[in-house]
């Protein structure tokens, strides 16, 4: 009967740990530190990085930079926290951010780029100027103006990379006024 026991210990221990890694990968990159909606873990990319952040990073297939060149925030939601939907129209709207350059990429719920054709995934400081700057987000293309496509991409993710950021202490992180994003309509609803 020993050797039931054991065996039944290892498998609920191999169970447990194939478990726990997931469930905690399975949120992307988020966690450590919040700035308004967005959110970031400045151990991405870092030596020093516990196992948890390094297996998120490896399941996200991110080739993260250490936090000195690059802090990457990532968000879901839009300005009244309902989950990004790909049907769906928001305004994205924002002003310089605390970095030498800065990019805002729209990614699947795979976490990998859309796969479409449009060649609109992203803006960035160079498109968007010195000041305040906004863009459309979603399935269509708008006549004129910024657009960051949503087509084949179902639950997007936005992902804001700031490089070269003038601090990475998580404290002047925590103070950084991220783009907002508001809904402005979605496919067969009211908003």
């Amino acid at each position: 009967m020993g050797w039931k026991v054991w065996s039944l210990a290892v498998v609920a221990g191999i169970v447990g740990g194939v478990g726990s890694a997931l469930l905690a990968t399975q949120s992307g990159l988020t966690g450590g530190v919040r700035a308004g909606a967005w959110s970031t873990n400045v151990s991405n990319g870092a030596a020093s990085a516990d196992p948890w952040t390094r297996a998120t990073v490896a399941r996200a297939g991110l080739l993260a930079l250490s936090a000195n060149q690059a802090v990457y925030f990532d968000r879901s939601t839009d300005s009244e926290g309902r989950a990004l939907d790909a049907r769906c129209t928001y305004r994205l709207s924002g002003g310089p951010q605390p970095a030498a350059w800065w990019s805002v990429t729209l990614y699947a719920e795979d976490q990998y780029l859309a796969r479409n054709t449009d060649g609109a995934s992203s803006i960035d400081a160079t498109r968007a100027g010195s000041g305040a700057w906004s863009a459309l987000v979603g399935p269509d293309r708008p006549a004129e103006g910024h657009w960051i496509s949503t087509r084949a991409s179902k639950r997007p993710v936005l992902m804001m990379r700031l490089y070269r950021p003038h601090s990475i202490a998580p404290e002047a992180l925590s103070k950084i006024v991220g783009p907002d994003i508001v809904r402005q309509s979605c496919a067969g609803e009211k908003v």
